[in-house]
């Protein structure tokens, strides 16, 4: 039974105390009560069975809630008989009688009744997917919990800001990740009792944003619980230093942390972090929100790495050419690693780093395999933010693909890619911190530093 229905049926049972409670005023009365107190009688025993008929609705004939309804109903029948006759009934023996029948019920239906929740999976990307996966899995496997993973469409900005093209992800998860549409589950009606989310911008999000519909503000209307896991993990700040914390500040103090009823971080320091910069925002007086808000108890992107680390990886045949060696061993592999943040910043300096690294890369193909990641949204970014070098990038992109020395890799398992890589080189990224639980080499790249010069 979901929380939302039992609730229900723990409002009949508090009806059922006061009516007892009417029941023993009544007969305190004498004859002048006995009336009123048959018509409480009454109406205890149709409530019961309209309770027992709530409850065999999603429970089934003969379950042993109703049995004690049952039992209620014949303990209200014979007190009903007994306060009319000769012989009468006290007002405290009733009570007791009819008590210790609600005791029963009461006891059973918090321990026969099982409860079952309805929890909603609402990724946009699915690269993303990763920080909610083993939510999902555990979620999954609980015999009391039905789980939806249900992708959520999003769009582009234009370069002023308005909602462009809308791209929807859903044919992009693994085979083991069943998919339900958005367009075709009822959330108003359904009402989770929790959602989980990985993007917490709403609106704020100047490149893209997930449909209007799909905005912290909203979700927190139509579910119990709503619970943000960030799609990124961070390197573990330092709490003194100024510098740092005004760098989280921007991911702290956002739309989905704010209206989520709870937030899952990396660590107990990133926890205090955020909580810091949550009180510099909104005074002292909310600490006590925040700490209770937000959990330091790790990221799932954390524990599907560590899982997957020792599984065999499928890698497409068009990889093989690139990473195989003529004698049939295997090349070292470098996953390059371009961001957003990177190419806002350095603008056409980042463009000439790019250009520099691959001819570095190339030079040296025939011992390492370059496998380049750009950050899935770099494209958009650019339309929206830095149009006049998105033909230079289009450009660098269109040669790479041909050429064919090195592995492009715009797919959605980021994670196949960091297990089949020996080293990351690359902008400081969120990806740095799965490499350092991998315990692989990271060198980081200076793009005032070009090699083919």
């Amino acid at each position: 039974m979901r929380k939302q229905r039992f609730k229900q049926v723990e409002n009949y049972i508090e009806l059922f105390r006061k009516l007892c409670e009417g029941v023993y005023q009544e007969l305190n009365k004498k004859e002048s009560g006995i009336a009123k107190a048959c018509e409480y009688l009454e109406m205890a025993q149709q409530k019961a069975i309209d309770l027992g008929n709530y409850i065999e609705e999603t429970e089934g004939e003969g379950h042993k809630t109703v049995s004690h309804l049952e039992e209620y109903c014949e303990v209200l029948f014979q007190i009903h008989e007994e306060i009319q006759s000769d012989r009468g009934l006290s007002a405290s023996s009733a009570k007791n009688r009819i008590e210790h029948c609600i005791n029963a019920i009461d006891k059973s239906a918090h321990e026969d009744i099982k409860l079952t929740k309805v929890v909603v999976f609402l990724p946009y990307k699915a690269s993303m997917w990763d920080s909610l996966e083993t939510v999902w899995m555990r979620a999954k496997d609980d015999k009391n919990v039905e789980d939806f993973v249900i992708p959520i469409p999003y769009y582009e900005r234009d370069d002023k800001g308005a909602l462009s093209k809308i791209h929807y992800e859903g044919d992009q998860y693994p085979d083991y990740v069943p998919i339900t549409s958005f367009e075709k589950f009822d959330f108003e009606r359904v009402h989770p009792d929790e959602i989980y989310i990985h993007n917490p911008y709403d609106e704020m999000n100047y490149v893209t944003s997930v449909h209007p519909y799909f905005y912290s503000e909203n979700l927190k209307r139509i579910t119990d619980k709503l619970i943000y896991i960030p799609y990124f993990v961070l390197s573990e700040p330092n709490l003194d230093n100024e510098e740092e914390m005004d760098h989280i500040f921007g991911f702290a103090v956002t739309k989905g942390v704010i209206n989520a009823d709870e937030v899952i971080v990396q660590s107990e320091k990133m926890k205090q972090a955020y909580v810091e910069c949550l009180v510099k925002q909104f005074g002292e007086e909310t600490r006590e929100v925040w700490e209770r808000k937000i959990k330091g108890t790790g990221s799932p992107k954390f524990e599907r790495i560590l899982r997957l680390k020792d599984e065999p990886q499928e890698i497409p045949e068009e990889w093989k050419k690139i990473i195989t060696k003529p004698d049939g061993t295997r090349k070292k592999i470098v996953f390059y690693n371009t961001s957003v943040v990177a190419i806002l910043n350095q603008e056409q300096k980042m463009i000439d780093k790019i250009k520099d690294v691959f001819e570095v890369f190339k030079e040296n193909k025939d011992e390492v395999a370059l496998l380049w990641r750009p950050h899935p949204l770099i494209e958009a970014t650019l339309e929206s933010m830095v149009p006049e070098i998105l033909e230079q990038y289009r450009q660098i992109v269109k040669e790479y693909k041909e050429e064919g020395w090195g592995i492009y890799d715009d797919t959605s398992d980021i994670d196949r890619a960091i297990l089949i890589s020996d080293a990351y080189y690359g902008d400081g990224s969120s990806v740095v911190q799965l490499y350092e639980k991998l315990e692989k080499p990271i060198m980081i790249q200076n793009v005032e530093v070009l090699c083919c010069e």
